[in-house]
């Protein structure tokens, strides 16, 4: 992909909530173990249960392995947009757009099973002659309901990334929000001491800046300059995995989603916070702990039956934590999960 100096110049880096949401629940959906994310795995799978038919519309949108429709990440539009204004992005789309990504999904979707029963053969001819894969069932219920009615199915679509995003990542997202931001303020000071090139080449294995073009070893679709809009955005994610993700859709500059920095470390125990006893001389004592019981997002009920503590009590508490911003309380079907926001983990860093 050629760059010109202009293109350098519009270079950002974003953090993108819609940019975790598609790769997340993949992680989910695989059954496979996973060396990083496996206690948020355990944590989080038995919830889905909770999201009822939202869980099967994102099941459809987002398969296994393959093509994911382009509207579910619109291009952002500054260096942190909220997840409400990316679903309003997303409301937004042209019915236009929408059919046609659902079309090349469905074709994707039939090509791989295509492969999957006769993997030495490619049938170009089929693939070339599927005017309307949606209308031959290449698509599943929810999503031929979407291809019908864009509108009506867009509002859906929102309302079950709210749900999904409530259930599975809100709670754990002052947490991923600190390594991705780390990840920037590391490339951005990069940029400022070696420059973009150093920036581009240091980003990925698969990624490589040489002769004012930007390569991708393993991309399976080639990615034209002249059909880009201009600049790059580079956005950092928990959960894209080892490789890259990509998406061209002009008139929107690339967008091309890495895997941050420190990942490894997101979900490890951490140590003892030193604060802790002069914070509980401010909190008290049993708002202080169960604040150290927050290194995951749990329950009144998980709470109480960690710290000793009476439900009541530790409801109580947990009211008194919120009300001073210091937890964020998350529903996930019958649960209330409790989380620590950012300003309590900067409360009870080890460093701190």
């Amino acid at each position: 992909m050629l760059f010109t100096a202009g293109d350098l110049a519009r270079m950002r880096f974003v953090v993108a909530p819609m940019w975790e949401v598609g790769p997340s629940l993949r992680l989910l959906r695989s059954g496979v173990p996973h060396a990083v994310h496996g206690p948020w795995v355990e944590q989080v799978r038995p919830r889905l249960a909770a999201l009822g038919p939202a869980y099967g519309l994102l099941a459809e949108l987002v398969p296994p392995t393959g093509y994911v429709p382009d509207f579910l990440n619109p291009a952002p539009t500054g260096p942190a947009p909220t997840l409400a204004g990316e679903l309003a992005a997303i409301r937004a789309t042209p019915a236009a757009q929408v059919r046609r990504d659902l079309d090349r999904l469905a074709v994707d979707q039939a090509d791989q099973a295509d492969r999957a029963h006769r993997p030495h053969r490619t049938d170009r001819t089929n693939r070339a002659h599927r005017a309307h894969p949606a209308d031959q069932g290449g698509l599943g219920p929810r999503l031929r309901a979407l291809h019908a009615d864009p509108e009506a199915g867009l509002a859906r679509l929102a309302e079950a990334v709210e749900a999904y995003w409530e259930l599975a990542l809100a709670p754990y997202w002052a947490r991923i929000r600190a390594v991705l931001d780390a990840d920037v303020l590391y490339r951005a000071r990069q940029a400022a001491e070696h420059g973009a090139e150093r920036v581009l080449n240091d980003l990925h294995a698969e990624l490589r800046w040489t002769d004012g073009a930007l390569r991708l070893s393993h991309r399976s679709r080639p990615m034209p300059r002249r059909t880009a809009g201009p600049g790059l955005l580079l956005i950092p994610s928990a959960f894209t995995g080892p490789g890259l993700f990509t998406l061209l859709a002009p008139p929107a500059p690339p967008q091309l989603a890495y895997p941050a920095r420190g990942i490894g470390r997101l979900w490890t125990a951490e140590a003892p916070a030193r604060g802790t006893a002069a914070l509980a001389a401010v909190l008290g004592r049993s708002r202080a702990l169960l604040l150290a019981e927050l290194t995951a997002p749990a329950s009144t009920t998980d709470l109480a039956h960690r710290t000793g503590l009476s439900p009541s009590a530790v409801s109580q508490y947990l009211t008194a934590l919120r009300d001073a911003r210091l937890v964020s309380a998350h529903r996930a079907g019958r649960w209330v999960l409790y989380a620590r926001t950012a300003t309590a983990e900067a409360l009870l860093a080890p460093d701190g």
